[in-house]
This record gives C-alpha cells, structure tokens and sequence, in this order.
C-alpha cells in the first residue's frame, strides 16, 4: 500500500470491465486511499465487434462496489475516448465532481481488423485501432491536464510490449502502442517543470479478455487450441507464467505514489522477462 495516495484523486479510462487491467489499475488505487473515476464508452458497440465494451450499469456497479469497499469517492462518466466533443464533456463531467486530478492512467484500447498483414489490413480499422489506443491519449490527456496543475501529478499510459517487439498481423495496435511510448516520452519532457511525472506499461501477456480472444484467433490460425496457444506463448517468458491484471495494478500504484518520485518519462515492461533491453 501507498499511505501517500490516500484522498487523492485517479482517473482511469477502459475500467469498466472487471476483466480488464483498468479495473485492477482502479481497484488497486481504490485500495490505496484514492478517489477514482471509472470512465469507460458506457454502452454496447456494434453486435459484430468481437469484444464487448462496458455499460453504464456496468460502470456504475463498479463505483459503487469500490466505494463500499474501500470507503473512496467514485464517480463512473462515460466517454468515447475517440471523440474530442464526448472528451470534453467528460472533463467538464469529472471536474464538476473533483476540484483537482491527481492521477490520470490512460488505459483504454482495442484492436480492430485482425488478424491481417499490412497489405490486407483494411483501413478504416487500420486507423480506428491507431485512434483509441493513440489519440486517445492524446485527447484525454489534453483534457485532464488542466485539472493537475498546480500540485505535483502523475500519469500513466497503458502502451504495450507490441510497442518495442512487433507483433505478427497486429500492425495498426504495435504502431499505435509504439507512438504511445513516444508521447509518453515528450509529455514527460513538456511536463516536468509542472510536477507532473509521465510514464507507460507495457504489458506482454496479462489474463484479460483480450488476452483469451488473441490466444483464440491464434488457435485458430494455427489449427490447434487456446490452451496449447497459451503453453506455447508461457515457453517465451522467462518467468514461464502469464501475467494478471493485478500485476499491471501494482505497478501503476507504484509510478502513481512518491515512492517513483524521481522516475518520468520511462516505458517500463510488465512481460515476465519476454522483452529485455539495454
């Protein structure tokens, strides 16, 4: 536990869902002290979408749960991150509620069109894909930041160990993530002279359920099944394990509190040792 998160405030985009690593990024800042902002799209996407997105019932119970058990302010706000007006609106939603942000974990994405190579990626989902994992970022950041200024903050992106290794069929989502990196990198240059610290996660193979619809369309190309899938993904990681959501909870807590003081502008991996750099 981080005693110093106690009465701050979080927002945390694509929490919606408990199977998400937004939820365990939430609940585990709830744990801390923290008030949190569940911000999700708060309703259901076209029946063909292969995941499922939250609803506003669905964000609302979890508020309300993460209230009760840890005695914190919540308030769930639904946005569409992919949409500059639905943004603002959420801003003005949140700040109605909250005089100051202290955290904002940018969390929220997807992965449309695939699998596909480059030649066949269809472009509509090519850019959907760059847009909610990218410029969402962006837009959100751009909306929140106003509200951190003054004390010191800290925000957190959710990039991805596709962002550093390349990824087979999945161009549009590594592209993105990389481009997330890079933002992180140049907002925490921007920022530092406001207190506010920037980092990212990359998280390689969490337990969510974009993890199981992955190993799903794997298995399928490969004509075998999702658990020799996963068996065969656990033989690249050295830890020899796939990861939870609560693992990327963790150590979103960690850059959240004072104890990541001195740490800004970094891409920090969260893969059980797949991806190791200088």
């Amino acid at each position: 536990m981080y005693a110093d998160l106690k009465d701050k405030t979080a927002i945390v985009t694509g929490s919606g869902k408990k199977t998400g690593i937004g939820y365990a990024i939430a609940a585990k800042l709830a744990a801390c002290g923290a008030n949190i902002v569940i911000a999700d799209l708060g309703k259901a996407v076209h029946p063909d979408e292969p995941l499922k997105t939250a609803t506003s019932d669905e964000m609302e119970a979890i508020a309300a749960e993460l209230a009760g058990r840890y005695g914190v302010k919540t308030l769930a706000v639904a946005v569409d991150v992919m949409n500059s007006e639905s943004v603002a609106a959420f801003a003005g939603k949140v700040g109605a509620s909250f005089e100051h942000i202290d955290i904002l974990c940018n969390n929220a994405g997807a992965s449309f069109g695939v699998p596909n190579t480059v030649l066949s990626y269809e472009e509509d989902a090519w850019i959907r894909t760059v847009d909610v994992n990218l410029f969402s970022v962006f837009r959100v950041s751009r909306a929140v930041i106003p509200m951190m200024t003054g004390k010191p903050g800290s925000i957190i992106n959710t990039a991805s160990r596709a962002g550093k290794v390349p990824p087979l069929f999945n161009s549009a989502y590594a592209v993105a993530k990389a481009g997330v990196i890079m933002l992180t990198k140049t907002m925490a240059k921007e920022l530092g002279g406001l207190g506010i610290r920037v980092n990212a996660i990359c998280p390689g193979q969490i337990a969510t359920d974009l993890e199981k619809w992955r190993f799903g369309l794997e298995a399928k190309f490969f004509n075998t099944t999702i658990e020799e899938r996963e068996k065969e993904m656990c033989k690249t990681i050295p830890l020899g394990f796939i990861g939870l959501p609560g693992d990327a909870g963790d150590l979103v807590a960690y850059l959240a509190s004072d104890a990541s003081r001195y740490i800004t502008g970094q891409a920090i991996n969260l893969d059980g040792g797949q991806c190791m750099e200088l």
